[in-house]
């Protein structure tokens, strides 16, 4: 794993303490989630606490010697010893009157307290240094000063990204890496660099955040000290991997096993090379690789923790992917491993994580399991790590739920609840709040497990920008970790039998709307790796929908859950008994038959099932209440599903009602149409550009946009992606109408528009469309992507298209779920801009009767013409 950089990372002559990063690595497991507090905040930091010679700062020999006790008791990840030996080496400081050195001891004490998960011991410590520092001012050291500020400058950074204070964070990091350029240090610049890219990702500063990495790595190949070299291109290459770059990160990673390879004397860094390369390899979903890094790693390293760790990550993997035989063969060698190695804090994670990792090899390991959990939480006792020991708790309380010993389950559950609570680690508090909630609901208490559910969806949502601003192995496990939650916590609101209703009640219904939407804005922060999508909150009641309903369904495991508000009344509620798998695989073949010309019959018999479930049971209502729009909040293999092309037996539902999508009510901006102020950028490439075929019917297109409002045209060579900035940023469009290929995906990095220069990923995408914030406050009314298409084998491809619209600023975006490139394409956009122009209807009527004209022709009724095109956000 990989957090907020220490300078003291990086070598002043030799490189020590290796150790620690080995730390990092035990906890990088998909379902086990004490990784990610300690990899987002910097819990875990890497330190070389000998950056300074202590005779710098003036320290007398006996503190010395304490000071250099605690280095290694840290170093051994023992941090409450180490907090009392430096505890101690303070006190006589103190006694001395030495400031710097005093300052120097609280920065150690406020790391070692991070580590504990004990941040307000933490902040006190670290404001009490720079109090110190500053009072020092007239020191004749100046050069160890400036150096123990710019450390403790980083170190309140760390611990300001601990509290969620991202832009103080960034701000005092900035302001570390000056200190360090004053002090000379470039290590330590190096480091406080890397922390900064960090912090320019969480806060969707992606521009910025791969400017500042494509710098440092410029400044890491210029570096004379190899073994400087190696260490800051190793966390660049994490770091790349942390940010979603992750064929960079391989590239930089690949550079340094051949200056390694070339040179013997830095060999001892080669196996932690090559486990970064496994893990990157591993998000990339490129499973062989990933496995022939992680033995490279084990081959490479000398036994002991590092060996162990690379074979943890390597299990991990084997289980993931069902190589059964060999994961049994390789838990049987770490277990006669862990046996032997020294109580601390890097045993009882990798106790902890091992034990997780023989949970999911059958349950002829539980008792293997039960037995290293209790030795970890004996360890973790004896150390006074409270999160160690609460996860260790947690986790045998886990054990005990799977095999439904459910008192003992709920004992453990609580206890270790209540160390996560003491410590306020609210990055595991949430995580045994649901545990509680779903052996409290097996025990057949639905009300407590109700309100189990609430406390622990309500601590998720406070903790968003700690869960995915940074760390990609949310991304890995999102799924596992977070999801779940809020469809447990759904289907437990909306059970029979809440407090003895046959009928869950309004207040369940609201409430289970609000997770609906939480979990949307979740998949998308999950999507772009950033918590910093702000939306205005928008009550249904309060939105213009007079003829509008707006409809949540939910995928669960063994039923499709509906909610309907109608006109801002009450809720309606109903339920479809059918199981997810039999959902995502009618899903699944009726979007193909869609996309199929000659697959009529057997598309509309799927598409009739589908209607059957979202539509029928309230289809009598939607007619008394003559509701003409349809909104629709889609849930999972939905999105991929164009709602238009339902199919009632006789109609389509494109033929009854206009259709809109939105990720949620929560980023809306409910606001019409300015018809006054309609101008049209249009962007296209009719020509074959990097490996993608020509669209030659966007001329006609294109032509056809501009008969209908006035447009400015970029096409071909015109179009590359500083010109369309230029433009956006310059003149006052309210639509920008990009005609040209784009792929939505599940992955970020592969969600792009093409422009004739290069592809535009989604996140350049936004701070290309966004950049006239500054000058024009308007926001774009309308994004038009005409010839995209969602990536083939992605179920969740269509999360992409909606990380577009919401990213890209418009208030609605119109795009194409798979691009056709021929006549009906150029003929729907016209009769789209024509009806928008010149009529005042809302937007998710102009595209219905664009619609309409195609499904009314011989020649372009099947849905493959007019189905794909979808509008997401303001429907007005």
């Amino acid at each position: 794993m990989d957090e907020p950089h220490n300078p003291k990372d990086f070598p002043q002559g030799r490189h020590k303490g290796h150790q620690e990063r080995i730390i990092k690595s035990l906890v990088r497991r998909r379902n086990w989630w004490s990784g990610v507090k300690n990899f987002i905040f910097g819990l875990i930091i890497v330190l070389i606490l000998n950056l300074l010679p202590f005779n710098q700062v003036e320290a007398i020999p006996p503190t010395t010697y304490l000071i250099q006790q605690g280095k290694e008791l840290f170093q051994a990840s023992r941090f409450t010893e180490a907090v009392t030996i430096w505890q101690q080496a303070l006190n006589e400081e103190k006694a001395q009157g030495n400031q710097l050195t005093q300052a120097m001891l609280l920065n150690h004490l406020s790391l070692a307290y991070q580590q504990l998960g004990q941040l307000q011991q933490a902040e006190a410590a670290i404001s009490s240094s720079l109090k110190l520092i500053q009072s020092s001012r007239n020191s004749n050291n100046h050069v160890s000063r400036k150096l123990i500020f710019a450390q403790a400058l980083n170190t309140q950074g760390s611990l300001q990204l601990a509290q969620g204070k991202t832009e103080q964070a960034l701000h005092t990091w900035q302001q570390a890496t000056g200190a360090y350029t004053e002090a000379g240090s470039i290590s330590g610049k190096i480091g406080a660099n890397l922390n900064q890219a960090q912090a320019q990702q969480a806060l969707g500063m992606y521009l910025q955040a791969r400017k500042t990495l494509k710098e440092l790595e410029q400044t890491l190949l210029n570096q004379p000290d190899q073994e400087l070299k190696i260490t800051g291109l190793r966390s660049l290459g994490n770091v790349l991997r942390l940010v979603g770059d992750l064929n960079d990160s391989r590239r930089v990673l690949q550079q340094i096993t051949t200056i390694q390879s070339t040179n013997t004397t830095f060999k001892q860094h080669l196996s932690l090379t090559f486990l970064s390369l496994g893990n990157t390899a591993r998000a990339q979903g490129d499973t062989e690789a990933a496995l022939a890094y992680y033995q490279q790693a084990i081959v490479t390293s000398s036994r002991g923790i590092k060996q162990l760790q690379a074979e943890i990550n390597k299990l991990s993997l084997l289980i993931e992917t069902k190589q059964q035989a060999e994961a049994e063969i390789l838990s049987k060698q770490i277990l006669s491993k862990l046996t032997d190695l020294p109580t601390s804090r890097v045993a009882v994670y990798a106790a902890i994580n091992f034990s997780q990792s023989l949970m999911k090899l059958g349950n002829m390991n539980q008792k293997s399991s039960a037995q290293i959990l209790a030795q970890a939480i004996q360890q973790a006792k004896n150390l006074g790590d409270q999160r160690a020991e609460s996860y260790a708790l947690g986790y045998l309380g886990g054990l005990y739920e799977k095999n439904q010993q459910w008192s003992q389950a709920q004992d453990l559950t609580q206890q270790a609840l209540q160390l996560a609570q003491a410590i306020n680690a609210s990055d595991i508090v949430y995580q045994w709040q649901w545990q509680l909630g779903r052996i409290l609901r097996a025990r057949g208490a639905v009300e407590q497990a109700t309100g189990a559910y609430k406390v622990a969806f309500t601590t998720l949502k406070s903790l968003r920008s700690d869960l995915v601003a940074i760390n990609p192995d949310i991304q890995f496990s999102f799924r596992e970790s977070v999801e779940p939650l809020y469809r447990e916590y759904v289907e437990t609101l909306l059970s029979e039998g809440n407090s003895g209703e046959i009928e869950p009640s309004q207040e369940n219904l609201r409430q289970a709307r609000v997770v609906i939407e939480s979990l949307q804005l979740a998949e998308l922060d999950n999507f772009f790796r950033s918590a910093c999508l702000q939306g205005q909150i928008v009550p249904v009641e309060q939105i213009e929908q007079s003829q509008a309903a707006v409809i949540y369904p939910i995928i669960l495991k063994d039923k499709l859950e509906v909610i309907v508000s109608l006109q801002g009344r009450l809720l309606h509620h109903y339920s479809v008994k059918v199981t997810q798998s039999q959902v995502e695989e009618t899903l699944e073949e009726l979007r193909l038959s869609l996309e199929k010309p000659y697959t009529a019959p057997e598309g509309k018999s799927l598409a009739q099932t589908v209607y059957t479930w979202l539509i029928s049971p309230i289809d009598t209502e939607l007619l008394q209440k003559q509701i003409k729009t349809l909104v629709f909040v889609l849930d999972g293999g939905l999105r991929n599903v164009p709602m238009a092309a339902l199919y009632d037996g006789k109609q389509y539902l494109v033929e009854k009602y206009s259709i809109a999508l939105t990720p949620g009510l929560e980023l809306l901006g409910p606001k019409p149409l300015n018809r006054g102020k309609l101008k049209t950028l249009v962007a296209g490439l009719t020509e074959a550009r990097h490996g993608f075929s020509s669209l030659p019917n966007v001329n006609d297109e294109v032509e056809a946009i501009k008969s209908e409002i006035p447009s400015e045209v970029l096409l071909n060579q015109t179009f590359t992606s500083s010109a369309l900035r230029k433009e956006v940023d310059t003149l006052p469009f309210s639509v920008v109408h990009l005609a040209t290929h784009g792929q939505f995906s599940s992955n970020a990095d592969k969600t792009f528009i093409l422009a004739w220069d290069r592809p535009v990923k989604v996140n350049e995408l936004r701070e290309l469309l966004r950049g006239r914030e500054e000058i024009q406050p308007e926001p774009i009314e309308l994004l038009v992507l005409s010839a995209c298409e969602t990536a083939e084998g992605d179920k969740r491809a269509a999360l992409g298209l909606a990380g577009i619209a919401v990213r890209s600023g418009a208030r609605s975006t119109l795009a194409s779920l798979w691009s056709i490139d021929d006549a009906s394409g150029a003929r729907l956009i016209s009769r789209f801009y024509r009806e928008l122009a010149q009529k005042n209807i809302t937007k998710a009527e102009a595209l219905r009767q664009a619609q309409l004209e195609l499904l009314k022709d011989p020649d372009y009724r099947h849905p493959i013409h007019w189905a794909p095109y979808v509008l997401l956000g303001n429907w007005l």
